[in-house]
């Protein structure tokens, strides 16, 4: 069966086996984009070889960077960001929202005009709150609705540093920001509400920048040069977070993941699925390219719901789907609230998690910045559609996993974006000895 055609999740109770997740899809991004900035070669390590990351490289190419890849190694020849060329075509990001956005930063100081578009989910996000910015650094953007929805087209150059507070606590809002002041003159400035994931801080220092940070704030100087080094690309937590619920869930087993990243600002699923008495050890902790890494053990456990909200909620963004299926399970009452941000991702996150999940049983209400569930036995099963959105086909299959009768899913080709051997593991994890 292809994946256009779907595919029917059967349920499973047994869960065991040592796997390693795809590298980082955020540090990934990073990593050849900041390569492909800099002056010199830079190797990296474990990338992940997901469409979004591919739609990174690809835009790359047509600004004038020379890189080769084989499987998860990618070796980029950088000439240094001055020596990008005006793109003779589009920069098309597919469905990549990373690459839209810190792209545009980094174009915002580049003296020539560049149109970035992608698929349609790409074209109904919006992204004024980086054109804004940009444009307020001296930036021009033309675009839909003022600048608010691609296609864009910015031309660059003559920027002028400046101090911004974001409304919400953004990564790709604050790397935007921080990629355009590296070409500003002057100093740039990002406040945030509160901390988002740090990848491109504690990178870019990787590279030879100077990045001042403390609390919710960041700082960068204009005219920074990037030097190249080589990239050892973690294990994507998010990506280890579908294996954790499954883990945690099953009736019997044990699971390993091995090199997963355990950035401070994105284990805010350790700790909620913690909280809720997941059975979750870190391993072997170290510290590669700035960033942190371990070997997570899960075993089953009774899992309770819980209130989850505040500061936390950046933290966990895109693992709050599979959270959803985890609370569906739990006992007692889990509510997420301060999540408004999940409308505006691939889907509208709160909609279509809580739409999903009721036609396979739950008991879930959408609140307006995120949704309240009660716990049951089991979930029923059903029917689900991913959306187009890779983590919605991920959590979908967690669920018909640990449902009564399993799920029929259609989209599946849609985890090809952040993680292309999910099936493949889950099948490797549940076909216990």
């Amino acid at each position: 069966m292809t994946a256009t055609e779907g595919i029917f999740i059967d349920p499973q109770n047994k869960v065991r086996g040592e796997i390693t997740v795809p590298g980082d899809k955020s540090i990934s991004h990073r990593a050849a984009l900041f390569g492909g900035m800099a002056q010199g070669d830079t190797h990296i390590t474990n990338f992940l070889p997901g469409q979004d990351c591919l739609s990174t490289l690809a835009c790359l190419q047509k600004l004038g960077v020379t890189w080769e890849r084989h499987e998860t190694e990618v070796w980029l020849q950088g000439q240094g960001v001055d020596n990008w060329v005006e793109p003779q075509d589009v920069l098309d990001v597919g469905n990549s929202g990373t690459t839209f956005r810190l792209l545009s930063g980094v174009l915002a100081g580049s003296p020539f005009a560049s149109t970035l578009t992608g698929d349609e989910s790409i074209r109904k996000r919006p992204m004024k709150r980086v054109t804004g910015p940009l444009m307020q650094m001296g930036a021009r953007v033309l675009g839909r609705q003022d600048g608010n929805f691609a296609p864009l087209t910015i031309r660059g150059g003559n920027l002028a540093g400046r101090s911004f507070t974001t409304s919400v606590a953004s990564a790709q809002v604050k790397s935007a920001i921080l990629l355009a002041g590296l070409r500003a003159n002057g100093e740039t400035i990002v406040r945030e509400p509160a901390l988002s994931r740090d990848h491109t801080e504690r990178m870019l220092r990787g590279f030879g920048v100077e990045v001042w940070s403390e609390g919710t704030q960041a700082k960068v100087i204009g005219g920074a040069q990037l030097k190249a080094r080589d990239v050892s690309v973690p294990g994507d937590i998010s990506s280890a977070a579908f294996f954790l619920v499954l883990g945690s869930l099953a009736k019997e087993g044990e699971l390993l993941i091995r090199e997963v990243g355990v950035n401070p600002t994105r284990t805010g699923i350790l700790e909620v699925l913690q909280k809720m008495g997941a059975d979750i050890q870190l391993e072997n902790i170290s510290e590669i390219c700035g960033e942190p890494r371990a070997d997570l053990r899960v075993k089953p456990s009774d899992l309770q719901g819980i209130e989850i909200g505040g500061d936390i909620i950046p933290r966990l963004i895109d693992e709050v789907p599979v959270i959803a299926v985890a609370a569906c399970l739990a006992k007692g009452e889990t509510v997420i609230r301060d999540a408004s941000e999940l409308r505006v991702k691939e889907s509208d996150r709160i909609k279509t998690v809580v739409e999903g999940l009721k036609a396979l049983g739950a008991d879930i209400e959408e609140l307006p910045d995120g949704m309240r569930i009660m716990g049951k036995p089991k979930l029923l099963g059903g029917r689900a559609q991913s959306h187009n959105d890779h983590r919605l086909a991920m959590a979908w299959a967690i669920a018909g996993l640990l449902s009564e009768n399993g799920v029929s899913l259609e989209g599946i080709e849609a985890a090809l974006v952040s993680f292309p051997g999910f099936f493949p593991l889950i099948e490797q994890v549940t076909r216990v000895l």
